[in-house]
């Protein structure tokens, strides 16, 4: 790869002592309650004359009737309020000991738990508790066999919306003829050689109102990062040129161990199509702010219908290149796919995840759409797009991708033309790659 050390990019930067209560309890007997009444007897004896009588005498010393009521109802209200605290200590504790006994449930028949934001990664909606954990112990992701039956898709408002703009020759009469191109090489420090006078968005796509349209992935990986997925990676068809019926393997990763049986164990796909245990796969989240966001339309297939649902042709033509890298960009982050639940992330349809190691050193650079059908000589005209690509290769399991495509044939449009991966385009050379590159450092 080439690196331009003048133009290297910069990092942004971007007690009180607790006073337990004691509770005091006795039995008061009626020889009690007498001790305690003699000292208030001798005083009013004191206070009396001396010609008092007998009779009247036995009757201050004496306790009354009334007295004896209240000793005897003292006396029985203390029992009972002790039987009551007895009862609901031996409630208290049969209910710890059912939560304790709930709480630990073999984690391999436990649901996966919701992780702690997804963000889902910056694009669409955050998850307010941020980005998804993996669970430390192998789970059953329980990925439903079919879909429950669906009465009424409703009516899908971004059918059709695709503008079409043409592939063209990058350069003509030796000079570049199109925008700056991807996927591009995004090893740190890279910059390409093209000038361009705009800036990628580097803020984080939900922040600036734009919303993930689409979901799709590449065999390999599009981008270039050397030492996480390039040419010298490894999996199960190393070193084919085309693969499943034509389409182009991109870039590999070197996370592939064959004497290991998470990366050689087939998994049983109940959703994917022409998917494969120990592959590289490139996933692209394309995001727009002119997208159905928020709504049932959001998620399109093809990825144009959602980027251009509420943007016509002639709005379209009046927007700077500025503009149009501030509205439409891409997520791009790259899997080894495993047959191990230890890598199960629950929802990888909203975005890039964000978390750990994942989504931590991003390369955010203006480019163009991908896919095998371009190429350094035939070239995406829908260019200036901004581009947040993780530098680094991880591992998902199997039955991630499962869940993210019976998410997919759950949305209103018809996703099943991204149920399988699409070929991956030649990495972009020097002179179409732009001179832009911002990275950025999350932690």
């Amino acid at each position: 790869p080439k690196s331009n050390p003048a133009t290297l990019e910069k990092p942004l930067r971007t007690s009180r002592p607790h006073n337990s209560r004691r509770h005091l309890k006795a039995t008061i007997t009626g020889q009690e309650e007498r001790k305690m009444s003699e000292p208030r007897v001798e005083k009013e004896e004191r206070s009396v004359t001396t010609n008092v009588t007998q009779d009247e005498h036995e009757r201050l010393v004496q306790p009354s009737k009334s007295q004896n009521h209240v000793a005897n109802f003292a006396t029985g209200f203390s029992f009972a309020a002790q039987a009551i605290i007895a009862v609901c200590a031996i409630i208290m504790v049969g209910e710890l000991a059912t939560l304790v006994s709930f709480a630990y449930t073999d984690p391999e028949q436990a649901a996966p738990s919701a992780p702690t934001q997804i963000i889902i990664g910056g694009g669409g909606t955050p998850n307010v508790g941020g980005q998804p954990t993996s669970p430390t112990e192998p789970v059953d992701p329980n990925v439903p066999d079919s879909l429950p039956p669906l009465i009424n898709r409703g009516t899908n408002v971004c059918a059709g919306k695709r503008i079409d703009i043409p592939n063209a020759q990058c350069i003509v009469a030796e000079i570049e003829a199109v925008g700056p191109q991807a996927g591009a090489n995004v090893t740190a420090g890279y910059q390409g050689d093209m000038e361009v006078p705009y800036q990628p968005l580097t803020d984080p796509y939900y922040t600036k109102g734009l919303c993930p349209v689409n979901v799709h992935w590449h065999l390999g990986a599009e981008h270039l990062s050397v030492g996480e997925f390039d040419l010298n990676g490894t999996g199960p068809t190393v070193g084919a040129d085309t693969l499943d019926g034509g389409i182009r393997q991109g870039n590999l990763c070197h996370h592939y161990n064959e004497t290991d049986v998470k990366f050689t164990k087939p998994y049983d796909w109940k959703h994917c199509v022409l998917m494969e245990v120990g592959q590289t796969y490139e996933v692209h989240w394309p995001h727009s702010s002119a997208g159905a966001c928020g709504t049932p339309n959001q998620f399109q297939t093809p990825f144009y219908d959602g980027v251009f649902c509420n943007l016509d042709a002639e709005t379209l033509g009046t927007l700077s290149p500025q503009d149009i890298a501030n509205n439409v960009g891409v997520q791009a982050q790259v899997f080894t796919v495993v047959n191990d639940e230890t890598y199960y992330w629950p929802d990888l349809l909203r975005g890039m995840i964000v978390d750990g190691e994942m989504g931590t050193d991003v390369a955010k650079y203006t480019g163009s759409t991908t896919g095998d059908s371009r190429s350094n000589e035939i070239c995406s005209s829908y260019t200036p797009i901004t581009w947040q690509v993780d530098r680094k290769c991880h591992l998902v399991s199997a039955s991630t991708f499962d869940q993210l495509c019976y998410d997919m044939k759950k949305q209103r449009d018809d996703m099943s033309g991204d149920l399988f991966p699409h070929g991956s385009r030649e990495t972009v050379s020097d002179n179409l790659a732009p001179n832009n590159y911002n990275r950025f450092l999350r932690g």
